[in-house]
């Protein structure tokens, strides 16, 4: 990577987890398992023992996928530290995370320690799943149609566009009447996949706004600084580095769409080149290969790609 090179770091969200993830970073960098034992203390149970043994129907489930992702990928990150003060590989100039991962993100900008990064995202999920059971909802992917279209389908139907996420791939959420029909709408109108989500709740809609106290609460407790690097906002698609702004936006994201196209178009057009996708799974550099092919996008998701770094 050349050195004038601007990079960015992108943080995964919800979905990216699977059985196994983060044994091979665990037996293998003791930075990394540094990150399992505090994640495990942060949460109160052998976190880390469902990461790497399941069963897959306790790790999906919200409150205990949303920090499963965020160790797993912080637990790549520390290790990618280490690889880093060999490799003297320039330092991020901007950080963004997919919903779930901007939380990874504060803690890779020095926002908040791994720690609380953690506690925060298991508080999230069990909020986010509390407001599902008071306000039942659903959440779709749209594959392949334009987003001003989808946008005139849930005006009518009241569904609400919660993903902006390349183009072609856009997610709706809302009540669950309200998903389908919008789903109907989107296929006659020459969608060419409706994917129904595997989520507990209608997110980033105003269904949310239930977590939204209990979360200000839970960040309250919790010691924020500045960002040390430029954190690309999921809500506004802009950079934030003030501890007001980022509180509020950790706010402002339960119930608004994540605006990620704009996010990484912000991006591109201030000159990052070159991405990483730090956490488990590849979906964020597949996305980017929609959004713009003419920048580089790799992902780095286990013990292997972290040692490939050192090559």
């Amino acid at each position: 990577m050349a050195e004038a090179e601007k990079m960015a770091y992108i943080f995964p969200g919800q979905g990216a987890q699977y059985v196994g993830m983060g044994k091979d970073l665990y037996d293998g960098f003791s930075s990394a398992k540094a990150v399992f034992r505090q994640a495990d203390k942060a949460v109160g149970f052998a976190l880390s023992e469902l990461c790497f043994e399941g069963p897959e129907n306790e790790l999906k489930k919200t409150v205990n996928a949303q920090p499963a992702i965020v160790t797993i990928s912080l637990a790549l990150l520390a290790a990618m530290r280490d690889t880093y003060v060999v490799k003297s590989l320039p330092s991020p100039s901007l950080v963004a995370g997919h919903s779930l991962g901007e939380y990874t993100a504060l803690a890779a900008a020095g926002v908040v320690d791994f720690a609380s990064a953690i506690f925060l995202t298991r508080k999230r999920g069990e909020l986010m799943h509390q407001a599902g059971q008071q306000n039942p909802g659903a959440m779709a992917a749209i594959i392949g149609l334009e987003e001003a279209v989808l946008a005139d389908i849930c005006s009518q139907t009241k569904a609400k566009i919660a993903n902006i996420n390349c183009p072609g791939q856009l997610v709706i959420s809302g009540r669950e009447e309200c998903v389908n029909a919008a789903s109907t709408a989107a296929e006659e109108k020459g969608a060419r996949r409706i994917v129904q989500l595997q989520v507990s709740g209608a997110f980033h809609t105003e269904s949310m706004q239930p977590a939204v106290e209990g979360l200000a609460e839970a960040i309250a407790g919790i010691t924020f600084n500045d960002a040390q690097i430029p954190i690309v906002a999921n809500t506004s698609a802009t950079e934030i580095t003030a501890t007001v702004d980022i509180k509020n936006e950790l706010l402002n994201q339960l119930c608004h769409s994540v605006q990620w196209q704009r996010s990484m178009e912000y991006m591109i057009n201030g000159g990052v080149t070159s991405f990483i996708e730090i956490g488990p799974g590849r979906v964020l550099s597949g996305l980017m290969r929609r959004i713009n092919r003419g920048v580089k996008a790799i992902n780095i998701g286990d013990a292997e790609a972290v040692r490939n770094l050192q090559q």
